[in-house]
């Protein structure tokens, strides 16, 4: 069975295709040739056109007299070099309002709001790893929101409790689970998960991934689910050695076993696991008294309690990127 691993690229190694071989900056105003779709910054190929008509990099005509009329804006290519390199939206809108602050005599009337440096990160969707990001957190109960027949069920005699936190963009889901874990004690067996709307969401995936990938609007907190699972065991091939002490190790896989040892929330997130399962044969009740959702009977997981309520506190609880949380 193949593997699949997924690595973090750094923006070092897409420096290439985000940088203007003119002034050897980062794309400001991105413009492309429509010959050979070479990209570069407005300003730098307007000032080299006037003097050339060929692409600065393939040497290809642009046109025989009128280069510029062979010159698009690229606003998707431009968006990307927003959301990739931190802090470049920010710090050249703030240059575009100081040049016109200092030279009031500039008319810039005809120009776009973004032209002029008056458009805020939030209404150009522009999100930082240090900006702190409002999500509000329930569990995912599929029954409620459908039906056997697909239609969706009144939802007005159950209100599923919701609970927010404000947490840094760059933290990752894993962290949000360990927090989970660590605030209702769920003991390792069971692995939890993370959701946009119905749809589990990475381990590494952050926030601001989270954000860009769905779209999110900043209309209200970033709404995310979660549920628990009991943890599945994994198929082991016997061994001489296991043959020889019975095979009395079984292996259970738990969402926790995923993390690496030097994460810097192993230590702060371990979640308590002094209560141990029931046996399968008997039905019993919630492995853990502050865990009402689940109860084990014939070794099968049933959720408890008509809204799925979770003993959350009742105060919004902040985590930081570190998975360190403080509790009200």
């Amino acid at each position: 069975m193949t593997m699949h691993r997924t690595t973090r690229i750094k923006i070092t190694e897409l420096n290439p295709h985000l940088m203007c071989v003119l002034c050897g900056g980062y794309f400001i105003d991105a413009t492309t040739i429509v010959e050979c779709l070479h990209s570069f910054c407005k300003m730098c190929i307007v000032r080299y056109l006037e003097t050339s008509k060929y692409c600065p990099i393939c040497d290809v005509q642009v046109h025989k007299t009128k280069p510029l009329l062979n010159i698009r804006s690229d606003k998707t290519l431009q968006d990307i070099v927003y959301k990739l390199v931190p802090g470049l939206f920010k710090n050249e809108m703030k240059r575009r309002r100081d040049f016109y602050a200092e030279h009031p005599s500039v008319d810039a009337t005809n120009g776009s709001n973004e032209d002029r440096g008056e458009v805020a990160d939030e209404d150009k969707r522009i999100i930082a790893d240090d900006e702190i990001i409002s999500l509000s957190i329930e569990f995912f109960d599929h029954n409620k929101f459908e039906s056997k027949d697909g239609e969706e069920k009144d939802t007005t005699k159950e209100v599923n409790v919701k609970r927010y936190l404000q947490c840094p963009a760059a933290m990752t889901v894993m962290h949000l689970r360990k927090f989970l874990r660590s605030k209702m004690d769920i003991p390792c067996t069971f692995q939890i998960e993370v959701m946009y709307e119905d749809e589990p969401l990475k381990d590494y995936y952050t926030l601001m991934d989270i954000a860009y990938i769905y779209t999110w609007r900043r209309n209200g907190p970033l709404p995310l689910k979660y549920r628990v699972r009991p943890g599945c065991k994994k198929m082991k091939l016997s061994s001489p050695r296991d043959e020889m002490t019975g095979g009395r190790r079984p292996d259970t896989e738990s969402d926790s076993s995923s993390d690496k040892p030097n994460s810097p929330t192993a230590a702060a997130a371990a979640p308590s696991t002094s209560s141990s399962l029931p046996s399968p044969s008997t039905p019993v009740q919630s492995p853990h008294p502050n865990f009402p959702h689940i109860s084990t009977v014939n070794g099968v997981s049933a959720k408890v309690g008509h809204n799925g309520q979770t003993p959350f506190s009742s105060k919004v609880c902040k985590t930081s990127h570190n998975g360190s949380n403080s509790l009200g």
